[in-house]
């Protein structure tokens, strides 16, 4: 039964996110990437944008990103699990 809820949120998460691929509405995450890297990556696709040595390098740029694009930022912990997110939505508006 577990399994099944799990698959089914795996799967909406996954509509979601291909939803927003390749539109003003997709956003910027700062992941883990590799042993110790991290990784800004724009929702909907794998490869990242961009990899640094330390989450603030990763942080930044993905601030900034989100600055110009008028999105959000959502931030990861080591774990891949959500951490802060920022809202740039109205800054170019």
């Amino acid at each position: 039964m577990a399994e099944k809820k799990q698959k089914k949120e795996k799967d909406e998460q996954s509509e979601y996110f291909q939803e927003r691929a390749g539109t003003k509405d997709a956003r910027f995450h700062v992941v883990p990437h590799g042993e110790k890297e991290w990784a800004v990556k724009k929702e909907g696709t794998d490869k990242p944008e961009s990899t640094f040595t330390s989450k603030s390098e990763a942080v930044n740029e993905a601030e900034n990103m989100a600055k110009e694009a008028g999105t959000m930022v959502i931030i990861h912990d080591k774990e891949g699990q959500i951490e802060e997110q920022e809202n740039y939505q109205n800054e170019n508006k």
